[in-house]
């Protein structure tokens, strides 16, 4: 059986990696892969191909979004909501917020934290073809101490042997990556995003399950304190990061341990407060946050930590379409317009550690990229108005 080839002209091509745009540029895609890129005036023949002229467009890679919480809904109270509504109208919401991340650009992420391993259900549904989605990689539940952030959808553990336990159940469950809670956070009543909560033993056993199975780590973790302890433990990325100080930014900087900024979690609940029905102590965290979490961003960009695009989505009035406004807000308080696409493509593929296949346009990997009407180097703001999608090598939107 012949393999569908489709030969793509004319467009601007931002690869994903950093490097200069390709103008009037062609690419061909056979089946799910790229096979060839170049400039269209050294392009052979198109006999035998479906061509698709992307004259004047602009195509980068899909973006990669490194923290979402896919079953959640981003209203004012998505605990409360998860909490009391049944579990078919929740996993319902999942299927639909795929589409939401899909149509808007974001082609792979990482589910960081579910409830009653719907993300690992919502996972496999997405491979086999049943549902419409991004590939993503899951967690299961996160490893929270007793009582600790994120506790009501998590499993709690208390001692090293007992996360270690906890971190062998997600991968029984079929875990792709291990989420770990370090600290208190912003969304759960009675704990504070700075104190620290699990302990670096406990951490690191966890950690070294995951790891003997060939598996990644993500640590939430907002307080100094924690952040130190979860990267001693051997944790593959710090989400959130609010709180860092230079010993913690240099500890990442020579352990390579990736920053998850979300810089739009604390941004929405703030932007829309109390009167939209937040919880009162939802939002009085979010406001001491939110020029600690900023300046702790600028400092591990200037020190050269790798940074990776995630949003938090499902947290309160944080869209399941809303990529776009984490690079825009990195770009806002630091980044170039460059840098904040490569954090969005290449550096969160290799955060989540499929780099092998996603995360640039490279002759080789799956055709997973998007097509905007404006060059976002000039506009950030592009990113906005995605004109198409293509994902595994078939246009989706």
């Amino acid at each position: 059986m012949t393999k569908k080839q489709t030969f793509y002209k004319g467009f601007t091509l931002i690869d994903g990696t950093g490097g200069k745009p390709l103008q009037n540029a062609f690419m061909v895609v056979e089946d799910k892969r790229i096979k060839r890129i170049g400039r269209l005036v050294d392009a052979e023949s198109t006999n035998g191909y479906e061509v698709v002229d992307l004259h004047g467009k602009y195509v980068m890679p899909g973006m990669i979004n490194a923290h979402v919480h896919i079953i959640m809904e981003p209203v004012a109270d998505p605990n409360k909501l998860l909490m009391t509504e049944s579990k078919y109208k929740t996993l319902l919401r999942g299927v639909a917020n795929l589409k939401k991340h899909l149509h808007s650009g974001t082609t792979y992420f990482r589910d960081m934290g579910g409830y009653d391993y719907m993300d690992i259900v919502l996972r496999d549904e997405v491979m086999s073809g049943l549902v419409e989605g991004p590939e993503f990689l899951a967690s299961g539940k996160v490893i929270t101490m007793t009582g600790g952030h994120g506790w009501m959808m998590g499993r709690e553990a208390d001692g090293p042997e007992e996360t270690r336990k906890a971190a062998r159940e997600q991968l029984k469950a079929g875990a792709d990556v291990v989420k770990i809670m370090a600290t208190g956070g912003v969304m759960t009543p009675g704990v504070e995003p700075g104190s620290p909560q699990l302990e670096e033993d406990e951490m690191k056993s966890a950690v070294a399950e995951a790891h003997k199975a060939g598996k990644k780590t993500a640590t939430h973790a907002q307080g100094t304190t924690g952040i130190k302890n979860a990267i001693r433990a051997g944790i593959d990325s710090i989400e959130h990061g609010i709180f860092l100080d230079d010993e913690a930014i240099q500890m990442m900087v020579e352990r390579g341990t990736y920053l998850v900024p979300t810089l739009v979690a604390p941004y929405f609940i703030v932007k829309n407060g109390i009167a939209a029905g937040i919880p009162k102590f939802a939002v009085d965290k979010s406001e001491h946050v939110m020029k600690y979490h900023v300046d702790s961003f600028q400092r591990a960009l200037k020190a050269g930590v790798k940074i990776a695009m995630g949003t938090d989505s499902g947290t309160p009035f944080n869209q399941h379409d809303g990529g776009p406004w984490e690079v825009k807000l990195m770009v806002e308080n630091g980044m170039t317009p460059m840098e904040g696409i490569v954090a969005a493509t290449r550096n969160g593929a290799e955060c989540l550690g499929i780099d092998k296949d996603y995360g640039t346009v490279e002759r080789g990997k799956f055709a997973d990229f998007i097509v905007l009407e404006e060059d976002p180097l000039e506009n950030i703001d592009a990113l906005f108005d995605v004109k198409s999608v293509y994902k595994l090598g078939k246009k989706v939107k």
